[in-house]
């Protein structure tokens, strides 16, 4: 049986895992853009219906900004992960483990909606 290192399985699941955090990261950062023009959009429908410009707190520019941040930072986590991991891979020392950085993405995640939940009720009352 070849050694883990010698088998071109681990390495391409090394390439999978690698290339979907770059999927994560660029969903990120899309949806920051996306999230930082809408707030633009909103103020632009309300200034045209009451024919003034509309005053506007920024909150989705600022928020949509620290998303797309959050992207970048993923991304850049991602490449030298994955330089890490292949060089384990090559000189035999990797052991396994619970993705840590895959956690904390999910629980800061969590809590950005969770305060997102808090804020649209807090807007609708």
């Amino acid at each position: 049986m070849p050694e883990a290192s010698d088998d071109p399985r681990v390495y391409l699941a090394a390439e999978r895992t690698f290339l979907a955090w770059i999927r994560t990261g660029l969903g990120l950062m899309g949806v920051g853009f996306a999230l930082a023009r809408f707030g633009l959009f909103l103020r632009e429908l309300r200034a045209d219906e009451i024919h003034q410009p509309a005053p506007g707190n920024g909150a989705s520019l600022y928020s949509g900004i620290a998303i797309v941040a959050l992207g970048v930072l993923v991304n850049f986590a991602t490449v030298f992960h994955h330089i890490r991991l292949v060089g384990a891979l090559r000189a035999g020392t990797w052991k396994p483990g619970i993705a840590r950085n895959a956690v904390a993405l999910s629980l800061f995640l969590a809590l950005v909606g969770v305060g997102l939940c808090v804020y649209l009720l807090l807007l609708r009352a």
